[in-house]
């Protein structure tokens, strides 16, 4: 009698078990899923970039050398069509351009721009024209790639900063003044920086390389972090 007592009280806390209601309160996933809302995926940013302050200061001076012979270029142009037309002189040009700076007309400077002038003709005003037009252009390649820190514009720059030296060092021996030293120690600058800077990017790149996944480069540690969000 005892046992069926036993089995009986078991059944019927079995039956009150079952009779009891489901709690209402559904949970945050099935809510989710019932209201047809996705779960929204939280994506870390990356860290903003910093700007090498050496490579923007390198794309200004580019791009102010670029907007300077563009002007230049403009200039030959429209002297070219006004010696065309008869409606200049340039030696007349220069004299009241020296009065204008109160320059004295009998001093060495001035007699240089005059017999410099007597050489210029519509054919080298074309020829200057087109020179000034094509080095504005790869200026302004030159700086808006190292402003956008490109590769590519540092191996130009420092190319083209390299193959003018010799020319640089001759005009300088030939003719010394403080104008030709101050571009000959910009330019030189110019390069030791970028060969800095372009020996730091190979290290880095061979340490990368030799620590495969485990590298601790900032930038690719965001590119593993996202794509281990994205792969799960």
């Amino acid at each position: 009698m005892r046992g069926v007592d036993i089995s009986r009280r078991a059944t019927s806390t079995e039956e009150r078990l079952d009779r009891m209601p489901v709690s209402s309160q559904p949970t945050t996933e099935s809510n989710a899923t019932a209201t047809g809302e996705s779960k929204e995926t939280v994506t870390v940013a990356p860290p903003r970039r910093r700007i090498d302050p050496g490579l923007l200061l390198i794309g200004l001076f580019k791009l102010a050398k670029a907007a300077l012979f563009f002007s230049i270029g403009i200039g030959a142009i429209h002297l070219l069509h006004k010696l065309r037309a008869g409606d200049i002189d340039l030696g007349e040009m220069v004299t009241n351009l020296a009065k204008a700076l109160k320059f004295d007309e009998e001093s060495r400077f001035v007699k240089l721009l005059l017999d410099k002038v007597d050489l210029i003709d519509a054919h080298r005003l074309r020829e200057i024209g087109a020179a000034t037009f094509a080095y504005s252009a790869l200026a302004l390649t030159e700086g808006v790639g190292l402003v956008l820190e490109k590769v590519w514009a540092e191996y130009l720059t420092l190319t083209l900063t390299v193959s003018f030296l010799p020319w640089e060092i001759y005009e300088l021996a030939r003719h010394p003044n403080l104008f030709r030293l101050s571009i000959l120690v910009i330019n030189l600058m110019v390069v030791g920086y970028l060969v800095w800077l372009l020996r730091r990017k190979a290290g880095k790149r061979c340490e990368c390389t030799l620590r495969g996944v485990a590298c601790n480069h900032k930038k690719h540690r965001v590119a593993r972090h996202n794509s281990g969000r994205e792969s799960n």
